[in-house]
C-alpha cells in the first residue's frame, strides 16, 4: 500500500449508532487501516459490541471500545425514532468524552458520523480534528446541508415563483441534476423528523474535513459543488463496502445458513434474483403479500431475504424455485456469477455493494434518503428499473407491475442498457479504490491531510 503515516497514526471513530452507519463506518475504517501505520479504535455502545461478535480486538489495525446502553436498544428503535436520535445527541457525549481519557493520548483525529454532532464539540475542545463520515451519500448530505434554500412546501425560504422548473432540486442547490421535492417525501414533509435530522448539520462548519462512502465518478457534480461551498477539505473514498473480506475464503459452511450459497453454486450464470428490503424499516404486510405474488408470477429464480418469513409468504412462493434466508453475506450473493438482478429498499450501503458488483437493480424505496438513491440509480446513473412510480393509490405497487418489472430486468436483451451501465459502474468502482484512483488517491490526501494538522 506504500508506506504513508509514520508515526503511527491513530483514530477514533464514532458512529450513529445503527447498523447502516456502523458498516459504513467499520468499511471505512478497514479502508484507512490497510495503509502503513494507520489503526482505528471503533467506539460503539456494549450492546453494538455484542452485536459485532464481542471480542474488542476486530480485525488487525481495528480496536473496539464500549461506552455503556445510554440509548433504547437496536431492537425496536424505528418504533420511537426521533426519541432514539435525541438519546443519541444528549447522553453519548459524556461517556464517549470519559472513553477518550482512559484511552490516553489523544488520537490523530475523530472520525464522526454526521449523526453524531456532539463529537465536533469534543474534538474542539480537544485540540483533536474532527472528520465528519456521511453514511448518506453526497447528494443527500447537500440536500440537508442546504435545506433552507428550498421552497416553503418543503420546509424551506425561497420562493417557488424564481425558478426555471420548481420540481427539480437542482434550481436550489447546485450539483443535484436528477433529485426532485418529491424525493424528499415521506421523511423530509415529517416537521419533527426533519427537525432533529437537521439539527446535525450547523456541526459540520466545525469540523475539519468532510468524508464520504462515495466515490468522486458516482456523484462527481455534488462533490464539486460541496468542495466549492464548504469551508474544509471534502474526501470521497468509496464504495466502502466490505470488499476486504472478499479477500478471504468463501461462506463458511456454519454460516451458510439455510444453504444458500450451496443453491447458488447450483444455479446457472445471470439467472437468480437477489431480494433484500433493509434491515431498519421494512414494507408493509400488503405491499409483502404483492411482492411475493409478483415473484411467484415471475417464474423467476430467487434468494430472498426475509427476517420474519410467515406462512402467508411462503403459501404465496409455493412451487418457486427459490431460498428464503434471514441473514446472508450480501456482498458476497452480489458478487456471485448466477447473480442476475437485485431487488432493493436503496439503502445506501446496499447500493454502493450493488455498483461494485455491477449489478443491476429494481428500486422499491420506503423513506429518509432512499427515494434519492433511488431517483440516482434509475434516472442519474441508468443501473435500474423503478417501483414507486408504478404505485397504486393505496402507495402499494401491484404484483402484476412486479412480475413484469422483474422480467423486464432479468432478461438480458431488454435490460441490456441497465446491465451494461452497471458493469461500467462496476469498472469505475474497481478503478477508483485501485493505486492512481481517485478514491485511493483522497485517502492519500486524508491522512497527509490529518497528519499536518495544527488546530
Amino acid at each position: 500500500m506504500g508506506s504513508m503515516a509514520a508515526p503511527p497514526f491513530h483514530l477514533v471513530a464514532v458512529p450513529f449508532p445503527g447498523r447502516g452507519h456502523v458498516n459504513s463506518m467499520l468499511n471505512l475504517c478497514r479502508i484507512l487501516a490497510a495503509r502503513d501505520g494507520v489503526s482505528a479504535t471503533l467506539v460503539v455502545t456494549e450492546e453494538w459490541l455484542g452485536l459485532l461478535g464481542g471480542s474488542p480486538a476486530l480485525e488487525p489495525g481495528i480496536r473496539l471500545e464500549a461506552i455503556p446502553n445510554v440509548i433504547p436498544s437496536e431492537h425496536g428503535r424505528a418504533a420511537d425514532w426521533v426519541g432514539f436520535v435525541e438519546a443519541v445527541y444528549t447522553k453519548m457525549e459524556a461517556p464517549f468524552e470519559r472513553l477518550l481519557d482512559r484511552l490516553g493520548a489523544a488520537p490523530a483525529a475523530i472520525v464522526a458520523d454526521t449523526y453524531v454532532p456532539w463529537a465536533v464539540s469534543v474534538g474542539n475542545r480537544r485540540g483533536v480534528p474532527v472528520c465528519i463520515l456521511s453514511a448518506l451519500n453526497a447528494t443527500m448530505f447537500s440536500v440537508h446541508y442546504h435545506f433552507d434554500r428550498l421552497p416553503v412546501a418543503a420546509g424551506g425560504s425561497a420562493e417557488i415563483t424564481d425558478v426555471a422548473d420548481p420540481s427539480l432540486i437542482e434550481s436550489y442547490i447546485p450539483g443535484l441534476k436528477s433529485i426532485r421535492l418529491a424525493d424528499l417525501e415521506p421523511s423530509h414533509t415529517d416537521k419533527t423528523r426533519l427537525e432533529k435530522i437537521l439539527e446535525a448539520y450547523p456541526y459540520v462548519r466545525k469540523a475539519q474535513c468532510v468524508i464520504f462512502t462515495s466515490f468522486y465518478e458516482l456523484e462527481s457534480s455534488a462533490i464539486d459543488s460541496l468542495r466549492q461551498e464548504l469551508h474544509c477539505p471534502v474526501f470521497a473514498v468509496g464504495p466502502c463496502v466490505p470488499f476486504m473480506s472478499l479477500q478471504e475464503n468463501n461462506v463458511h459452511p456454519a454460516e451458510d445458513q439455510g444453504g444458500y450459497m450451496a443453491w447458488l453454486d447450483e444455479q446457472p450464470a445471470n439467472s437468480v434474483l437477489y431480494i433484500s428490503l433493509g434491515s431498519f424499516l421494512s414494507v408493509s404486510f400488503a405491499q409483502l403479500e404483492e411482492i411475493a405474488t409478483g415473484l411467484a408470477q415471475s417464474k423467476v429464480r430467487f434468494l430472498w431475504v426475509l427476517r420474519d418469513t410467515c406462512s402467508r409468504v411462503q403459501e404465496l412462493i409455493h412451487g418457486s424455485n427459490c431460498v428464503i434466508v434471514p441473514w446472508c453475506d450480501q456482498l458476497k450473493v452480489l458478487r456471485h456469477p448466477s447473480l442476475c438482478g437485485f431487488f432493493t429498499h436503496c439503502g445506501y450501503n446496499s447500493t454502493l455493494e450493488a455498483l461494485y458488483a455491477g449489478v443491476p437493480m429494481l428500486a422499491l424505496p420506503i423513506a429518509l434518503d432512499q427515494p434519492i438513491n433511488s431517483r440516482l440509480i434509475v434516472d442519474e446513473w441508468k443501473v435500474g428499473y423503478g417501483l414507486k412510480e408504478k404505485s397504486r393509490t393505496d402507495g402499494v405497487v401491484g404484483s402484476e407491475v412486479i412480475a413484469e418489472t422483474v422480467k423486464k430486468l432479468m432478461s438480458c436483451d431488454s435490460s441490456e442498457g441497465v446491465r451494461k451501465r452497471a458493469s461500467l459502474m462496476k469498472e469505475a468502482a474497481l478503478t477508483a479504490i485501485e493505486g492512481g484512483g481517485s478514491s485511493h488517491r483522497d485517502v492519500t490526501s486524508f491522512i497527509h491531510y490529518i497528519s499536518h494538522f495544527k488546530s
